[in-house]
This record gives structure tokens, C-alpha cells and sequence, in this order.
């Protein structure tokens, strides 16, 4: 049984389906929760995991009767088809109800967790909480093992698979022939996130943003890759902006795309660490509820929140986070990277040297995944080991 409830997630529960059939063939099958990704990888979602993309307290609260209904439906679900094992992926608040419901309907139920809560950022009780909820954990930030041996959680380090994503197969000409942009014009990436939270909040900074490049910049070529989870509510947004963009759904596309850009403004997470990997400088910005922020702002320990920024220990890409993240700044951000291409290389430089700091090159974490999980397994006696 494979849980994801997010679109990174998604793509993490996909790659270890992959590795395991790999492994496997058909003596494995797959149950869960996921969206399309893992759907091509065989498991069927009961519902559309959209309705549990969400960030911040109070959106957390009005949310709660959803998530609950959700969080039957899968306990449901396993009660049904009796997996030999369930990894729940990322996504703390669902997944950590889940484990405790999942531990009461059958105490034998071996459970991993893949992506551990951030604790070396904020919240290391967590850790304590997640070794009394799941048997192994899988990690993907070499920073995680020291508090969940603390805590006497056995975890293995397997990588992080956005930093084993590649670009070589990428074109940025075919990019920019697919939508009619000539190979000298500037083109700018724009990426609002992939919760329904992000595109109501960050958005329309963003927005704001183009708007004020466009002004002094009317050959901007302006590409916004969507993901899939708010794809029809991104393509609203776009088709009322008063100029041209682009909007990329399909996944080779998009990969085209983020070697095509010359900068990108990228609402903070997964996407950044692939942005840098691809070669791209970017400005980053994240908005978040307020009274989420106020909370967050005391808990946190490090003073970034994009992985690479926090791998250097220096601002490398701006970010721009809650009131900071509005339109006149973000532009002027972005306008200084497109103006100078001396910049550009320099920024692109120093994420390269933090992406080596942060594990690039190592071994398909999916791959890493897919061993760890059988081993334990094994070790266990049961029957995927």
C-alpha cells in the first residue's frame, strides 16, 4: 500500500512502484493513495488527492471534515485488500492520523514512512512522535538520522529523487518552437505551486510581478508549467492576464521548458532544487496564512526556506516570503537577473556547489527505496522481502 496525498508525493510513490516492480514483477501489486503519476504505475486512488493539498493552519481547520472523510476511505481501503506493508509519503498531518489509524486496525502491519517531518528545521519533537507511529523510515535529507536515532526510529538514508532528476533528454529550442518564441527572446518561467493554497495566495503576487516586466519588457516570452493538481485553476488565472503566456501541462514539455527559461520565479519547494539542477537562477516566493507564518516564524531555525539556500548557508536565490512577497519587489528581483547575464552565471554557479553539498550524483533514490523497503522486509520475514 502506497499513501501520497500531494503532488511531490505522487511522484516519490511512483518511482518506488516502478523500482519495486522492477524487482518484483508480478509478484507484487499495488493498493493506495495517489494522483497521476502513480496511477500510470498501477494504483488506482479512491478519490482525487487535490482535496487533501493543504498548507497552513486555519486552511487546515476548514479543511478537517474532508481530510477525516478521506482518511476513513483509505483505513477503508486497507481493511479491504490487507497490503503486507504500507509506506505513507510525505505529507505529515494526513499521513501521521493514518499511521495511528492504520496501527489500530492491525497492530501487525508493518508501516514505513518515506520523507521525514523537517524536524532539523522545527518541531523535533516530531521525531519522537513519527518512532511511536511507523517501524523504518525513509530519508531523503542527510540531516534527518541524528534525531530519529534519538528518538530510536531505525531510518535509511536513500536521497532525495529531485536531485536525481535529469535534464540531458530536455530541448529548449523545441520548447520555444512548440509555442512560436524566437531563440533570442528572454523567456520567463513562472511556477505558482502545486496546492490549491499557493495558487489563491502566492499567485497573484506573481501575477502582479509579469504584469510590471511586461510593462518595460514587451518581449518577454512568459511560460507557466502547471502541475496537474491545479492545472484547470492556473489556466483560469492565465487566460484573464492581459498579455500572452503560456501555460505546459504535458511533463517532456515542461522539462523543455526549465532549460529554456533564463530565469524563473518559483513559489518555494520541490520545483526550486529542479530548477537549479536544470541550470536555471530563479527568485523565490512563498506566502502563507498569517497567523500559520507568525507560528512558523518562531519555530524555525534556519533563515531560509529553499533547500539549496539553506545547503550554502547564504541567500544564493532571493526569496521573498509572506509580506515581502509582492509584486513590485518580486519584479525588481527578477529584472535584475534578466538584465545581467554576469548575474545569472554566478547564481547558477553557486546552486551548482550547493546541489553537490546537498547529495547530486548519487544513486536513484527511488532505487535506494525499493532495497531499503525489501530488506526490511526480509529481515521481517514477510513475503515482498
Amino acid at each position: 500500500m502506497l499513501v501520497a496525498a500531494e503532488a511531490s508525493g505522487d511522484a516519490l510513490g511512483a518511482g518506488l512502484a516502478k523500482a519495486l516492480r522492477a524487482r518484483l514483477g508480478d509478484r507484487v501489486t499495488f493498493v493506495g493513495v495517489g494522483g497521476a503519476k502513480m496511477a500510470e504505475q498501477g494504483v488506482e486512488s479512491p478519490f482525487d488527492i487535490a482535496q487533501l493539498s493543504i498548507l497552513g493552519i486555519l486552511e487546515g481547520l476548514k479543511a478537517y471534515p474532508t481530510v477525516k472523510a478521506r482518511l476513513k476511505d483509505t483505513v477503508a481501503l486497507a481493511a479491504r485488500e490487507k497490503p503486507d506493508v504500507a509506506v505513507l509519503i510525505d505529507s505529515w498531518g494526513f499521513n501521521i492520523r493514518l499511521a495511528h489509524a492504520l496501527r489500530k486496525l492491525d497492530p501487525a502491519l508493518p508501516l514505513v514512512k518515506y520523507v521525514a517531518p523537517q524536524v532539523w528545521a522545527y518541531r523535533a519533537g516530531r521525531a519522537r512522535s513519527l518512532a511511536k507511529s511507523v517501524d523504518l523510515l525513509l530519508s531523503i535529507q542527510p540531516m534527518d538520522r541524528p534525531y530519529f536515532d534519538a528518538a530510536g526510529l531505525e531510518s535509511v538514508f536513500v536521497g532525495n529523487s529531485a536531485l536525481a532528476k535529469r535534464f540531458d533528454h530536455a530541448d529548449g529550442a523545441r520548447l520555444r518552437a512548440a509555442i512560436k518564441v524566437a531563440p533570442e527572446a528572454p523567456l520567463l518561467l513562472v511556477l505558482p505551486g502545486s496546492r490549491p493554497s499557493e495558487i489563491e495566495r502566492v499567485m497573484p503576487a506573481f501575477e502582479d510581478a509579469v504584469r510590471r516586466l511586461k510593462v518595460d519588457r514587451p518581449e518577454l516570452a512568459i511560460v507557466v508549467p502547471a502541475a496537474y493538481t491545479v492545472a484547470e485553476a492556473v489556466k483560469a488565472r492565465v487566460a484573464g492576464w492581459p498579455f500572452r503566456a503560456h501555460v505546459v501541462e504535458d511533463e517532456a514539455l515542461k522539462d523543455d521548458a526549465f532549460v529554456a527559461a533564463d530565469v524563473a520565479l518559483a513559489c518555494s519547494g520541490t520545483v526550486t532544487t529542479e530548477l537549479a539542477l536544470a541550470g536555471r537562477p530563479m527568485v523565490v516566493g512563498y506566502k502563507t496564512g498569517a497567523v500559520t507564518y507568525a507560528i512558523l516564524k518562531r519555530l524555525m531555525k534556519p533563515k531560509w526556506i529553499t533547500l539549496f539556500n539553506i545547503a550554502a548557508g547564504k541567500a544564493i536565490a532571493p526569496e521573498l516570503i509572506q509580506d515581502a512577497c509582492e509584486g513590485d519587489g518580486l519584479a525588481r528581483e527578477v529584472a535584475r537577473l534578466l538584465d545581467d547575464p554576469a548575474l545569472r552565471a554566478r547564481q547558477t554557479a553557486e546552486q551548482n556547489a550547493a546541489l553537490d553539498k546537498m547529495g547530486r550524483g548519487m544513486p536513484d533514490p527511488s532505487e535506494a527505496a525499493a532495497d531499503a523497503l525489501l530488506k526490511f522486509m526480509a529481515r521481517r520475514g514477510d513475503r515482498l522481502g
